[in-house]
């Protein structure tokens, strides 16, 4: 209404030149869920409490440090060589899975502590529906776009399937707004091709629902986020044993003339230390046991090596940031290198790759090769809803989520407005403004926008009187998506001589 102009003098009308505008959302904020060392900010406590970070030293700040990883060591049979395990309540996957996120390309992200190092891993606390934690305490929060739990893996099979499938469940039913990384059980070992092959049984425990909101990744990685200096002798649950393996080593080289009877007792006087070893001598015991003891050594680094295997799917969430941050979300994360990683576990041919890629199910699963002379490559970019023309591939489905959240944040502003031609074409042209602009950043294909986009609103064409009545608002936005070039046919023959 205008202003009632009563006083003589000068008025001033100021009028809105352009409409208002779609913000983009952001695409790759991953929400790791896990254990941690401690979760605490000052003396609050973080423990279910989605926290964002932007770095690992603000990770170590909040979340602590490394787990003490226990390994028992044991002689085989024929006293040849020793193996070792790695004592399972001690196994944990959050911290080097930072690690190994940040040393991807990683930025920003959100953690959730279930619990510390002196729990038990339970399926049921990574995912408290009961009380919201773990999994659950994320439907609180808009911003995550990506869901990561590497300790899955560390469960039992049946309870590593049912946590898998309540993230799609999350992703694709609850939130809609998010994507999730899966990691194959027991991927680091061979397949077998029978009913125990980890993949067939991966498809078959994961279920058949909201398969195109995740993507899964094959095999494990040997990494390096776990260094040598990391690992000593109190790594070992049971010193006992590693002192008499020493022993034996030592006696058998007394045997061969390889060492002296006093040097020998020298060297399983040293070993005997390690029993009862003081804090402040841990250094120098290691050092010395490193430098007389080669059966020592080998042991550590059997342990640095175990430490190093992890599952994909930090790496992949880190990548995920990479590819988005320096493209777009519409590039696929694949066909780039992975940071911090040496080799995949197992080791994946073109030949045996096909049905990893298109199963008859179509629960494709993503592998991560190795390639001479190009390192460790990403060579998959499918959602695990493989035969589906619309889901099929990950940077479709991330890119439509996007699109998506971004318009669905801008339309909420047109709420209770009056639902008539003037709201109609207001919507239209932020609607189309925003989608003209990720046409020319290369997120939809198209000569023109007529070819990349369409939107449409207004009575008669996506509405009818009633739903005018009704009180609502309908807008149809049609979008041509960039799809990856993943088969790529060169065709050659001669040309004969002119």
């Amino acid at each position: 209404m205008a202003t009632k102009l009563a006083t003589p003098g000068v008025y001033i009308e100021e009028k809105s030149s352009f409409g208002s505008t779609v913000v983009s959302v952001p695409t790759a904020v991953p929400a790791f869920v896990g254990y941690t060392e401690k979760a605490s900010r000052s003396a609050k406590s973080l423990l279910n409490i989605p926290t964002k970070i932007s770095s690992f030293a603000e990770y170590c700040n909040l979340f602590g440090g490394a787990p003490e990883t226990k390994f028992e060591v044991s002689s085989l049979d024929d006293g040849s060589a020793c193996s070792i395990k790695a004592v399972k309540s001690t196994r944990f996957l959050m911290y080097d899975s930072l690690r190994l996120y940040f040393s991807n390309g990683g930025s920003e992200c959100y953690i959730v502590s279930v619990g510390n190092y002196d729990s038990t891993i339970s399926g049921k606390k990574l995912n408290d529906i009961k009380n919201s934690g773990g999994l659950a305490s994320l439907e609180r929060y808009a911003e995550p776009t990506i869901v990561v739990i590497p300790e899955a893996t560390l469960l039992s099979e049946s309870d590593c399937y049912s946590l898998q499938s309540a993230m799609l469940q999350h992703c694709g039913l609850t939130m809609r707004n998010r994507f999730a990384i899966l990691d194959v059980y027991n991927g680091n070992r061979e397949r077998t091709y029978n009913a125990e092959d980890v993949i067939k049984r991966f498809r078959d425990g994961v279920g058949s629902d909201h398969l195109s909101w995740g993507a899964a990744y094959y095999p494990f990685l040997n990494t390096s986020v776990v260094s040598e200096s990391e690992v000593d002798f109190t790594n070992i649950s049971n010193p006992e044993s590693l002192v008499e393996i020493i022993a034996s080593e030592v006696d058998a080289n007394v045997e061969n003339n390889k060492l002296s009877a006093a040097k020998a007792e020298a060297i399983k006087e040293e070993a005997a230390k390690i029993i009862d070893a003081e804090t402040s001598d841990i250094s120098s015991i290691q050092a010395t046991l490193k430098t007389i003891s080669p059966t020592f050594s080998v042991i550590m680094k059997s342990i640095v090596t175990e430490l190093n295997v992890m599952p994909p799917s930090a790496a992949m969430a880190g990548a995920y940031s990479m590819v988005d941050n320096s493209i777009n979300v519409a590039k696929a994360p694949a066909n780039i290198s992975l940071g911090s990683v040496i080799s995949p576990v197992i080791s994946v041919t073109e030949k045996n790759q096909e049905d990893l890629n298109t199963p008859l199910n179509g629960k494709a699963v993503n592998a991560i090769r190795s390639f001479t002379g190009k390192g460790t490559l990403v060579w998959g970019a499918r959602t695990m809803d493989g035969n589906s023309q619309d889901w099929r591939y990950i940077n479709v489905r991330r890119t439509m989520t996007y699109l998506e959240q971004s318009i669905k944040s801008s339309a909420s502003g047109f709420v209770f407005s009056p639902n008539n031609s003037t709201t109609w074409s207001t919507l239209r042209a932020t609607v189309s403004n925003f989608l003209s602009n990720q046409w020319a950043s290369g997120l939809l294909v198209g000569a023109s926008t007529d070819e990349a986009y369409e939107v449409q609103i207004g009575l008669g064409s996506t509405m009818t009187a009633n739903d005018v009545l009704d009180g609502v608002l309908r807008m149809t936005v049609k979008v041509a998506v960039v799809r990856p070039a993943e088969f790529i046919v060169l065709t050659f023959e001669q040309k004969q001589q002119e």
